[in-house]
């Protein structure tokens, strides 16, 4: 009997899955990249250049008994894969973990190491030219990336200018409070209720001196800036709708165990569902745990049994560099603060690396 467990996407929840079942099927990764990325880690590898490295696992030392594919998923249909090399992958199991794309530098813009990490280091020059840098977005990605900088040059004058007219909405005052201490602390600059009357005149991660005007009138002087905001799901290959109908937003529609809609044999995981939560690793990895008790239950031929429930609340870890940041954690009496130096424990020192050593081993 076939046992092949298809895996589209070798990001935080493809990875966990594939790992978790390659010793009970026979597990296919596919993913066009050729390593892991720890995406966490972007925003530090582009402020530590020598660093970068750490956000990289190569595939094969996740897999040591299943098989990685450096393809495009171009197509699913319920019994497999077709890749954008015209190959088709059959499966009794596909897995869609895809994700979603981000601007960079919060996630990398080529499928290599070798050239992720060149981007990183060019950007990385370009940065270390600038003395004032405008970030575009005030959300965590747009955050965390001025407390990268903070952390490297504390002398660089920071700008975040976002539309949104308050800080992590829908997070405790107390957290939301922390933060926007911390942040004056470190001398940023936070405009909100405005955008920018035009984009600026430069590209994005190019040092030029420039002045952007907001939508209330006024100025800013910057050498640089980068956009962090707009996420968009990586669903294009089911566009054909030979398994699924995608929401507006892209996603796939799944049930509590984590199918897509109409196939017992098909999970999604992390980004591309369409669970009403705020799309973070954290979630995708225990969408992961989830889906490989269904699958594994069913291929001992049992029923599965395993659900997911989104939380009713947000939680986050927002690193500010190194020793600072912001959380909101779970707790049986609902959400908990959680003070920088817990934050700084459990992400902001290593962004999770010590975790994915352990998951894949020591990088090159």
């Amino acid at each position: 009997m076939s046992r092949t467990v298809a895996v589209i996407g070798g990001g935080y929840g493809g990875a966990a899955v594939a790992k978790a079942l390659q010793s009970e099927a026979d597990v296919v990764l596919i993913d066009p990249r050729d390593a892991f990325v720890n995406a966490a880690a972007s925003l530090r590898a582009l402020t530590r250049p020598d660093w970068a490295g750490n956000m990289f696992f190569p595939f094969e030392t996740l897999l040591t008994h299943g098989e990685v594919i450096r393809d495009r998923a171009v197509s699913v249909d319920p019994g497999g894969v077709t890749l954008a090399s015209g190959e088709h992958v059959p499966a009794d199991y596909v897995v869609l973990a895809t994700g979603s794309s981000y601007a960079y530098p919060a996630k990398p813009g080529s499928n290599s190491v070798d050239d992720a990490l060149d981007d990183l280091r060019r950007t990385n020059k370009e940065l270390v030219q600038a003395d004032k840098v405008l970030i575009l977005g005030a959300g965590p990605v747009g955050l965390e990336l001025a407390g990268e900088i903070k952390d490297a040059w504390p002398d660089k004058h920071v700008t975040i200018v976002d539309p949104a007219q308050e800080l992590l909405p829908g997070f405790e005052p107390e957290v939301v409070e922390d933060l926007r201490g911390q942040l004056d602390a470190l001398g940023v600059d936070v405009r909100l209720g405005t955008g920018l009357a035009a984009a600026p005149s430069t590209e994005a991660g190019r040092t030029g001196a420039f002045t952007a005007t907001t939508t209330g009138g006024d100025e800013i002087a910057a050498d640089i800036w980068f956009r962090a905001y707009g996420t968009s799901t990586n669903s294009d290959y089911l566009a054909d709708g030979k398994l699924t109908t995608r929401t507006p937003q892209g996603q796939v529609p799944v049930t509590e165990f984590l199918n897509v809609v109409g196939h017992d044999h098909v999970y999604a995981v992390g980004d591309i569902t369409d669970v009403a939560e705020a799309k973070m690793a954290a979630h995708a990895m225990r969408h992961a745990e989830v889906v490989v008790k269904n699958i594994s239950a069913q291929l001992s031929g049992e029923r599965p049994a395993a659900t997911y429930a989104p939380e009713p609340f947000p939680s986050i870890l927002l690193p500010l560099g190194r020793s600072g940041g912001v959380g909101q954690l779970p707790s049986p009496e609902g959400p908990t603060a959680a003070p920088a130096a817990m934050v700084a424990e459990y992400k902001g020192a290593d962004l999770f690396t010590g975790r994915f050593i352990e998951q894949f081993g020591p990088t090159a």
